[in-house]
């Protein structure tokens, strides 16, 4: 794989020695896929497979009149066919096996399942790094001769699919472990994700949605007490769109609590709404948004404003007549290509989106509402909002406990979000500090709904000034910049 940039080095020794959290929770840098990687419709397209607007089986639009202009089929996300595995997807580090084999794996809050390609694999592109069940002392599974027979279970996608075996074995993040984590063991992928550098993914949703039956990873870290705050935090950085290289630096993703030097201020908590039914993803019910300060009607009742609340995802879908507000307050237009669900707008416009999940209200930072630049000569770009019901029979969804709305890093990277197994489990959000980028301040709050954790609780949720979570010895950052050079 490309070789991650200093840049993410960096940010390593300069937040690891300013951590004010429980000893207990892990702090893992992050890196992504380049956003200029992404094909917009491929995305789109995902997306849909993913929450069920559209059958696995079905075709993504592809515009005739724009196929010379669009990244290469190894470098868009059509050739990363995987649930919320797009062309910007946020990578971690997890280790299987005794000793640990490392992977770079996409950490998803809207997907459940675990899984890595094995040596098995015919077709795995030969640069990723793949599990060699035989080097590990630890590993339960089918063998070699065995595994002709054995029961395959199959991952189908939007634009493909994973074939493998249920196994165990010693899985770890950091400091924490299970002895015999349920996984896939992959060894057929189809001819799109064999084209990718994909190394596998964690997803980090509800077990009820998983397509192995396996408890995920961080609910047996929960389940065994091993967490001193049953939390997963994410900051997920904001680079350059038009960046040449692959593999950007992507941010931090702390499990067991969070960090403190990457926020300012307290954590918003939002308990998630009862669905009916069992915790599937990590929602919220949108409850009102704005563009350039006019309020946009949405529907609210019914579960018509569910949202997942997605780490994988680039984009922010909304239903059709919600997107169409939105873009029509700008002069945005629809997109050309029919069922595609993204529209147009001129690039030099400004659009200023704010989100409210029934507490505060936080901003989306302009330059992330532009997704690309339909050509180098154009003046229109494509919106990071999109339809989610173009293309579709599904005009509504409520009530059945499955989101309507996708919110990914469209409106992720302008805050600092927590992921928090509480009953209910609850999602926060609070303002980035100016370490982490300093956007997604909120404008304004109801109060209503502010569960914000008190000082001292062991997630760290302290309300300490912007400067005391900033100061750094200078002797641990001059240590991180030699190190750097």
């Amino acid at each position: 794989m490309t070789r991650i940039p200093s840049t993410a080095l960096f940010w390593t020794f300069l937040l690891l020695p300013s951590l004010h959290v429980a000893a207990e929770s892990v702090h893992i840098p992050l890196s992504r896929r380049s956003h200029a990687q992404i094909d917009p419709y491929a995305e789109v397209h995902r997306l849909k497979v993913k929450y069920g607007f559209v059958s696995p089986n079905s075709t993504a639009p592809m515009p005739a009149n724009r196929k010379a202009s669009r990244p290469s089929r190894r470098a868009s996300a059509a050739g990363m066919p995987i649930v919320n595995q797009g062309g910007a997807s946020f990578l971690g580090t997890v280790n299987i096996g005794t000793p640990p084999q490392p992977f770079s794996v996409v950490l998803d809050t809207g997907s459940s399942d675990l899984w890595v390609a094995n040596t098995n694999c015919p077709n795995c592109p030969p640069n990723q790094r793949i599990f060699d069940p035989t080097k590990s002392s630890t590993f339960k599974g089918a063998s070699s001769a065995a595994a002709a027979s054995a029961p395959e279970v199959t991952i189908q996608y939007g634009q493909g699919a994973v074939l493998g075996t249920l196994a165990s074995d010693t899985v770890s993040m950091g400091s924490f472990s299970i002895d015999q984590q349920t996984f896939l063991s992959v060894d057929r992928v189809s001819s799109d994700l064999a084209q990718s550098a994909t190394e596998g993914i964690m997803g980090l949703a509800f077990n009820a949605i998983a397509s192995t039956g396996a408890t995920p990873f961080w609910q047996q870290l929960v389940s065994n007490n091993q967490l001193s705050s049953p939390e997963m935090s994410f900051w997920l950085q904001r680079t350059d769109p038009k960046t040449a290289d692959e593999i950007d630096a992507g941010g931090i993703f702390t499990l067991g609590g969070v960090n403190n030097s990457l926020f300012t201020g307290d954590i918003e908590f939002l308990d998630m709404p009862s669905t009916g039914g069992p915790d599937m993803f990590w929602v919220l019910n949108v409850e009102s948004v704005t563009v350039n300060g006019q309020n946009i009607p949405i529907t609210t009742s019914g579960g018509a404003s569910l949202a997942a609340i997605d780490t994988g995802t680039t984009l922010l879908g909304a239903p059709s007549d919600v997107a169409a507000a939105i873009w029509k307050v700008v002069g945005g237009t629809p997109d050309a290509t029919d069922g595609s669900g993204l529209f147009e707008f001129p690039c030099d416009t400004q659009v200023s989106v704010t989100l409210s999940f029934g507490g505060k209200t936080w901003t989306i930072n302009p330059q992330d509402m532009i997704f690309n630049q339909l050509s180098t000569r154009s003046r229109l770009c494509t919106g990071s909002i999109f339809d989610v019901q173009a293309g579709t029979n599904i005009q509504s969804n409520p009530g059945s406990g499955n989101p309507v709305w996708i919110v990914g890093d469209t409106f992720l990277k302008n805050v600092y979000s927590v992921f928090r197994a509480s009953s209910p489990p609850a999602i926060g959000f609070a303002q980035l500090s100016d370490l982490a980028g300093g956007t997604g301040a909120p404008s304004t709050s109801t109060g209503s709904n502010d569960q914000t954790t008190p000082s001292g609780n062991k997630s760290g949720a302290v309300t300490t000034s912007t400067v005391s979570k900033l100061a750094l010895p200078v002797s641990a950052l001059l240590v991180g910049l030699s190190l750097l050079l």
